[in-house]
């Protein structure tokens, strides 16, 4: 059969999923829990949602900025799929207040893995990386990078900070392991914050805890995170815009007004 433009864009579209569901979502097989991340926690607030069918479900509230501050807990709320979530998960999100659900997988991972939202919470779909190259699909590298130099990415990671602000009630964002891209929107919001650049690593790294990752195991990479990786997403940001603060202003087009609101919004 020759292979028409249309016969390879259906081929790609097979691969992104494949593969992109295995690099994302990782293995289904739980592992042993990883040692705990160098840095400590600053606070023994037990961030876990303790969800049945989400377990790198968390708050991701409860650190102390640099100049002395809190990040308020029950208000923004980073997670793995959505789509195990029992009947007592979705009432404990719809206790929590959970008013949005940002979804940031391509629309792949989301026809594989269809969300289940709390009542009364809204759901957007701000896709990160499905206008990007399907290689960053496979090697993670070139997925931290594409966060922030892929096509709609910035609008994407954007959209999820001004929901944050606006939203009268909690926010929960998410893609498909909770480790990748929820955790570089995590770690830009607290950066965004004032908590220091340790403390966000800590917070990236507990996704091997959550996720019950052995870095012994042949799927540690498919399961878990490394520190490299976040560390060339700010690499990447201070290549592109000169510095972290002018990839939050030029790159995701926040003003300084956003960032006041959601400092006012999400720090005591």
């Amino acid at each position: 059969m020759a292979l028409t433009p249309n016969r390879a864009r259906v081929l790609r579209a097979a691969a992104a999923l494949a593969v992109g569901t295995s690099i994302f979502v990782g293995s289904a097989a739980g592992t042993a829990l990883a040692a705990a991340p160098a840095a400590v926690e600053q606070s023994t607030f037990d961030r876990s949602l303790h969800l049945e069918g989400a377990k790198n479900a968390r708050d991701v509230g409860g650190y102390t900025t640099v100049d002395g501050r809190t990040v308020k807990t029950g208000l923004v709320f980073r997670t793995d799929a959505l789509n195990k979530l029992s009947p007592a998960d979705l009432a404990r999100l719809e206790g929590r207040n959970v008013k949005a659900v940002d979804d940031l997988r391509t629309v792949y991972e989301r026809a594989l893995q269809p969300d289940l939202v709390p009542a009364g919470a809204k759901a957007n779909w701000y896709d990160v990386l499905g206008a990007s190259p399907v290689t960053t699909l496979v090697d993670l590298n070139s997925a931290y990078r594409a966060f922030i130099t892929g096509p709609g990415a910035n609008q994407a990671f954007a959209a999820v900070l001004r929901d944050i602000r606006d939203t009268d009630g909690a926010v929960l964002f998410h893609c498909s392991a909770g480790k990748d891209r929820t955790g570089w929107t995590a770690a830009v919001l607290l950066t965004i914050l004032g908590v220091d650049r340790a403390t966000v690593n800590a917070d990236f790294m507990l996704s091997n805890v959550y996720r019950g990752v052995d870095a012994t195991s042949p799927t540690a990479m498919l399961d878990g995170v490394k520190q490299e990786w976040l560390d060339g997403a700010f690499a990447t940001a201070d290549e592109r815009y000169g510095s972290f603060d002018n990839y939050v202003h030029q790159g995701l087009g926040l003003t300084d007004a956003d960032i006041a609101a959601l400092k006012a919004k999400l720090l005591a």
